[in-house]
């Protein structure tokens, strides 16, 4: 499959065009009169779905916007509202960097498979942030798919629609990296974190997929996770 296949949201157009368009997505942050979600953003800018949440995932990045979860008060996973930041600045985003850095440095230096350890603790992550259904549920690979790009969604790697790969397997194009400077430093550990998310939250969900491995860097902010029918996998798995 071509890299060429998956467009890759940064690439498509002129930086002046991809600024002008985000500039717009913080413009309905800013005028709203509360927390607005993907839908309501996409109808009023005219973008699609997909672009709206790359924007809005670079902007929480530079601290210009926030993400919560939306309180409904019912049953199920809450969706994922934005809303402008008045005060921030990027000093805060520098923060949180510099302690990525120190922490996946720590676990480069201190463990004795960092790889191994980050894919189990991504995996536990996983099946946390999955949507569990219920026992008696059995559900299909597409439902399976739509509940763990749901999950990486809110993590913030805007998945892109799913494509067919070989025979009974499918590719998610993960469009946006939310640790891109760390992953480049750190790979190993990073992309098995990554990995073991992706394997946690389907066997969370009792999929009959797994992934069988993440494909890191097809673009510039393109990874492509590889999905075959389930069956055991070692945890270190990535590409």
């Amino acid at each position: 499959m071509s890299e060429s296949t998956f467009r890759d949201p940064a690439g498509g157009g002129s930086l002046g065009a991809v600024g002008e368009s985000r500039g717009h997505v913080l413009d309905v942050l800013r005028s709203a009169a509360g927390p607005v979600g993907v839908r309501e953003i996409a109808e009023r800018t005219g973008l699609h779905a997909n672009t709206v949440r790359f924007h809005l995932d670079t902007l929480v990045g530079d601290g210009l916007a926030e993400r919560e979860s939306e309180a409904l008060g019912r049953p199920g996973r809450p969706r994922a509202v934005y809303r402008a930041t008045a005060t921030r600045t990027g000093a805060d985003r520098r923060s949180y960097q510099l302690l990525a850095h120190m922490l996946t440095g720590l676990a480069a230096e201190s463990l004795e498979q960092p790889a191994r350890a980050a894919a189990t603790t991504g995996e536990a992550w996983g099946r946390y942030l999955a949507d569990t259904p219920s026992p008696a549920r059995r559900l299909t690979a597409e439902e399976a798919i739509g509940r763990l790009t749901r999950v990486l969604d809110e993590a913030g790697f805007a998945p892109g629609p799913v494509e067919e790969g070989e025979p009974d397997a499918a590719v998610v194009p993960l469009r946006h990296c939310p640790f891109l400077e760390i992953a480049r430093e750190h790979r190993d550990i990073v992309c098995s974190l990554h990995l073991g998310l992706m394997r946690g939250a389907l066997k969370e969900v009792r999929a009959p997929l797994r992934v069988d491995r993440l494909e890191p860097f097809v673009g510039p902010s393109l990874c492509l996770a590889h999905l075959t029918p389930s069956d055991d996998l070692p945890l270190d798995g990535a590409a």
